[in-house]
């Protein structure tokens, strides 16, 4: 396989950027890592004439704490966040997640911007952030800034809500309430998720105090099981009924899809599966 004749551009501003973009319209995409889209136009499912690199832009850079969150630059790599001294000590799931993803090769190259700006429905940071209730930075647009939740970026399979032009600037973790405990688990064939599920409890006194579920990898896109947190907050924190229930609950929510990983009924078992696996682990490590 050979990739086919392109010009790079290197954009040193998100201006610079978006102005290239206009130029050169339909014809032109952003580049990063290039892990995912290069292998697209090797295998002749995608075909750019121009492609704009935006690594040099250094307001896209870094890792930093910010008002109760942590803030990543949109071309931070995998692996800067599995090694990065603030991730390992404000969000450790997040550098144990990162350290899962793809393999050493794609994680020295591919950027967290990047993997969600692709949209695969195969992807474990789509599904960790989600359930952290993550946002995104969108910059460059005509209109100035904005900023959404992760849940309305992500739209389908391969579609975001950026808007021509627009860049994903930085992705932003709000800090989960002290006593959380977040578990990421997946399921992988050939290195590439077939489900991933993220769980976020906290304990009070005995009882879960507040809940979270996300899940991926199974449908079209990563969703919250919110069915499944209402069952969860409240009740007693170990093995029992309002764990089962949940578990199936988000089973549904996710709306498995048969493909080459297998039917959706095997899919919404493996959900079952690695919910309770998630709550286990998270309850355990309490």
């Amino acid at each position: 396989m050979t990739l086919p004749p392109f010009e790079l551009h290197r954009a040193g501003s998100v201006e610079e950027a978006r102005d290239l973009l206009d130029r050169y319209g339909d014809d032109a995409a952003v580049y990063c890592g290039g892990t995912e889209l290069l292998l697209l136009m090797k295998l002749g499912f995608a075909g750019f004439g121009h492609l704009v690199d935006i690594k040099p832009i250094a307001e896209l850079k870094g890792v930093r704490a910010d008002d109760g969150a942590i803030v990543i630059g949109s071309t931070v790599t995998h692996r800067e966040l599995e090694q990065s001294a603030l991730v390992a000590e404000r969000l450790p799931a997040l550098a144990a997640m990162e350290r899962r993803v793809a393999n050493l090769r794609v994680r020295n190259v591919g950027t967290l911007g990047g993997n969600l700006c692709f949209s695969d429905p195969h992807s474990d940071p789509a599904s960790f952030l989600l359930a952290l209730d993550a946002e995104v930075d969108c910059r460059g647009g005509r209109d100035g800034g904005r900023r959404l939740p992760l849940s309305e970026f992500v739209l389908g399979p391969y579609q975001t809500a950026l808007r021509p032009g627009e860049l994903l600037g930085a992705i932003r973790i709000p800090l989960p309430p002290t006593g959380t405990r977040v578990v990421h688990e997946k399921l992988s064939f050939h290195e590439r998720p077939a489900a991933t599920v993220t769980v976020a409890l906290r304990q009070e006194e005995g009882r879960l105090a507040e809940a979270r579920v996300a899940v991926g990898s199974v449908g079209a896109r990563p969703v919250r099981a919110r069915e499944a947190e209402r069952v969860l907050a409240g009740s007693e924190a170990g093995p029992g009924p309002a764990l089962d229930q949940a578990a199936e609950l988000a089973a549904e929510a996710s709306e498995p899809v048969e493909d080459g990983n297998g039917s959706a009924d095997y899919k919404a078992n493996l959900v079952r599966v690695l919910v309770k696996r998630c709550c286990t682990r998270a309850l355990e490590a309490e």
